[in-house]
């Protein structure tokens, strides 16, 4: 072999090298955030928001200059300050302090339902998907019905059937949860028929795999793109759903912070006198559903191949 013929060898060699390195998953998730930060500027901005939602809720307790439950007579109704940069409530607790805890229940609240909900609407859509006929018609019958009811209107009958309370916030996560399921498991069940039919799981059936394993195994992982879009998005939509019942008295209950019973106490008797009471929590609402909403469009728009440009 010559010279040349030996380094085309070399060369060829190294091409190959360096292209399975590319393609491993560490590489390839690198690639894509790469490509997600460079073509979805809105997308990066949700994420960035998500971030510092997150960090905030994570070091709350060092960020918070007060403690979000404690009531000080002498600081009612204080307007923004250097002292209480959002002001305080009418039992003199900081705003800016209850901001910072209140992102700690909307996260636990809107993570734990978003998931909850999203991972029985996955398992609802692929056994749907994969044995059809009874079993099928008998979940979709189910979903119809819960389908057929405002988000709104499912989460308060859940959580007025289950009892509110202070220390009950693992209803207003099941009221949620309810509505979310039948959602998921619909478009989940769509992208997992054209998978049921594909010769691969013909194959594995011949092979004597079991039920289980082939939904789980081979047909779970495959419509794991409309599931995680799924979960980002309804991520924005528990957090509002959980301020709305905080708001309307049948979410979470005082002396927790959390952005929806911030908003119950100044909505009415101190829209005019104390304004700085209904306007933060209110923005914190709505940069947060923004925020998921702006990123769960992004990530579905990156993970469609139709949508995806080369």
């Amino acid at each position: 072999m010559t010279q040349l013929a030996r380094a085309a060898v070399v060369e060829s060699e190294d091409v190959a090298r360096r292209r399975y390195l590319e393609s491993t998953g560490p590489r390839r998730f690198a690639r894509f955030w790469r490509e997600f930060i460079r073509r979805r500027p809105l997308g990066t901005a949700g994420a960035v928001l998500i971030i510092v939602m997150l960090a905030t809720a994570a070091f709350a307790d060092r960020i918070a200059p007060y403690d979000p439950v404690e009531i000080r007579f002498s600081d009612l109704l204080q307007g923004p300050s250097l002292q209480h940069l959002l002001g305080t409530d009418p039992f003199g607790r900081d705003v800016f302090s209850r901001i910072v805890y209140g992102s700690r229940t909307a996260l636990l609240v809107g993570f734990t339902a978003s998931f909850v909900g999203c991972t029985c609407g996955l398992l609802l859509g692929v056994v749907g998907a994969y044995f059809g006929g009874r079993v099928d018609q008998v979940i979709q019958r189910l979903m119809d019905v819960v389908l057929s009811f405002p988000l709104i209107v499912i989460a308060i009958a859940v959580v007025a059937a289950l009892g509110t309370g202070q220390d009950k916030i693992a209803n207003v996560i099941a009221a949620i949860t309810v509505p979310i399921i039948p959602r998921v498991a619909r478009v989940v069940r769509s992208s997992a028929l054209s998978i049921v039919h594909m010769p691969y799981i013909e194959a594995t059936r011949s092979v004597g795999s079991g039920a289980v394993r082939i939904m789980f195994r081979h047909v779970a992982p495959n419509v794991f793109a409309p599931y995680l879009i799924m979960l980002t998005a309804f991520l924005g939509q528990a957090i509002l759903l959980e301020s709305s019942l905080s708001f309307l008295g049948l979410g979470v209950q005082e002396p927790t912070a959390a952005w929806g019973l911030m908003l119950r106490g100044a909505a009415v008797d101190f829209a005019e006198s104390a304004p700085w009471m209904a306007i933060f929590p209110g923005l914190a609402i709505s940069l947060a559903v923004f925020a998921f909403n702006l990123f769960g469009d992004s990530l579905r728009d990156a993970l469609d191949p139709k949508l995806r440009t080369l």
